[in-house]
């Protein structure tokens, strides 16, 4: 019996310092991949799930994960069980040791005059030059953020609820096609022109933004196409980037620039529903001049087209349910992953300073 008690303690001393380790940082190596995870996915849904409430003429509405916190506590218990015979007394220790998380996610609704004059607002030319200068295509993102370049129209009737009469766009989609060509051949450059000092030799900081055209060998007739298309002189390499319609010079490009808003309406015309959706008027049905149903893929089929499907698609990149259906992004949609990625960082850049005073939503989730 002796043998037995001192063999109890000497498990219970074996467990007790054994048991003394620190969690913390194993834990975070485990909890930080998963969290991050969590809330990148829950962005993606929320963008996609405003994208598919826009088709339907539905309220869009936008939360912000403000704080997400956790807590963690460690139980340990011992517990031993003796079984006396005849003979060696045998003494069978058991412990267990149980971790328990509590965490707690802060959601905050973006709203106010402040964020609403911000995605109704056109987006800045500075916006388009840093997207473009940050290794995006510019036929992409003027596609996405351009509304009008001097007279060609970028489908602007479908920078709201979607039109019933197709869009104007095919001009310029040919002119960004051929923006694009130049610019993996190296021969554009878009940027800030470089400032003249003034009288005290101070020179101010850069405040024009310019599109020079490198002429090339082998190129001389899509950037003689360009020109045409925008009314340019054949003799201008060197382009002004202005929002001024009204006073437009020889050697300058008007853009007119969608809002915030006006990109998600762009965008969610090429969201596909099911057929019955259409035949009971959920949804606008836009058709050609000549009465036939209008493809919203010609607009915007090479920058993103949201699916859908009956089931859960099981090779969806971000998906979403929605009124008895699924919308999805397929996976190997690379070109509309790619829009949507620009989509997220247009919108941080349009809204992500916003301070919101509104009441923040505080959600404990549990162990």
């Amino acid at each position: 019996m002796v043998n037995s008690i001192q063999t109890i303690f000497a498990v219970a001393m074996l467990c007790t310092t054994t048991g003394c380790r620190t969690y913390g940082p194993a834990s975070l190596k485990q909890t930080h991949p998963e969290y991050n995870h969590a809330i990148s996915k829950s962005l993606d849904e929320q963008f996609l799930l405003n994208l598919v409430r826009l088709k339907y003429r539905d309220n869009p509405f936008f939360l912000e994960v403000s704080s997400v916190t956790t807590q963690q506590s460690v139980e340990q218990e011992l517990n031993t069980i003796v079984t006396l015979l005849r003979g060696p007394d045998t003494v069978t220790p058991m412990a267990g040791m149980i971790l328990k998380e509590t965490p707690t996610i802060s959601y905050t609704p973006l709203q106010g005059d402040k964020f609403l004059k911000q995605i109704l607002s056109p987006i800045p030319l500075e916006a388009v030059l840093i997207l473009t200068q940050s290794g995006w295509s510019i036929e992409r993102v003027f596609g996405v953020c351009v509304e009008r370049a001097n007279n060609l129209d970028n489908a602007s009737t479908a920078s709201g609820p979607t039109p019933a009469l197709e869009p104007v766009f095919r001009q310029f989609k040919e002119m960004v096609s051929i923006l694009r060509k130049l610019q993996l051949e190296d021969a554009i450059e878009l940027g800030a022109a470089a400032s003249v000092p003034d009288e005290n030799d101070i020179l101010p900081p850069p405040h024009e933004l310019v599109l020079r055209i490198r002429p090339k060998p082998g190129l001389k007739a899509p950037i003689a196409s360009l020109k045409e298309l925008l009314g340019l002189k054949d003799s201008i390499n060197q382009l002004k980037l202005t929002n001024n319609f009204l006073q437009r010079s020889q050697n300058s490009v008007s853009l007119r620039t969608r809002s915030m808003m006006g990109v998600l309406f762009h965008l969610s015309h090429n969201t596909q529903v099911p057929a019955e959706h259409e035949q009971v008027g959920l949804v606008t049905r836009t058709t050609t001049h000549d009465n036939r149903l209008f493809d919203w893929d010609e607009v915007s089929g090479n920058l993103l087209r949201v699916r859908s499907s009956p089931a859960r698609p099981r090779n969806a990149f971000v998906a979403v349910p929605y009124r008895g259906a699924w919308f999805y992004l397929a996976d190997n949609d690379l070109e509309s992953k790619s829009t949507f990625m620009l989509l997220t960082q247009l919108f941080n850049l349009q809204a992500g300073e916003i301070k919101t005073v509104a009441p923040s939503l505080t959600i404990g989730v549990g162990g």
